[in-house]
């Protein structure tokens, strides 16, 4: 896991990254998931967990977690407030980009 950016956190990032970790916490008890990376997003202000099935969960300004998919082909990003809803498009992105390829 590769923990980055984090050289001035500030009061807003540190809870953003605490309320991360706790949903973490949370998938944690009903799913099998690895942590990639864990970081602040100097462009866009979100604290964040990248999982290793291309999600991330991320916070701004210390504000309840949002759970992010990506498009890898496009780099279109699409947030959710609920996992399940985000993992539904995730893997539907990643079934489009692996057929495309």
């Amino acid at each position: 896991m590769e923990i980055s950016n984090f050289d001035n956190m500030q009061y807003c990032e540190t809870v953003g990254l605490a309320n991360c970790f706790t949903a973490l916490g949370t998938l944690l008890g009903h799913y099998l998931i690895d942590v990639d990376a864990v970081g602040f997003n100097d462009n866009s202000g979100y604290v964040y967990i990248a999982l290793d099935n291309g999600i991330s969960i991320c916070s701004m300004l210390g504000r309840e977690v949002e759970y992010l998919a990506t498009c890898f082909d496009t780099g279109a990003e699409f947030f959710f407030d609920n996992y399940d809803d985000c993992i539904a498009k995730q893997r539907a992105l990643n079934k489009a980009y692996n057929q495309a390829s």
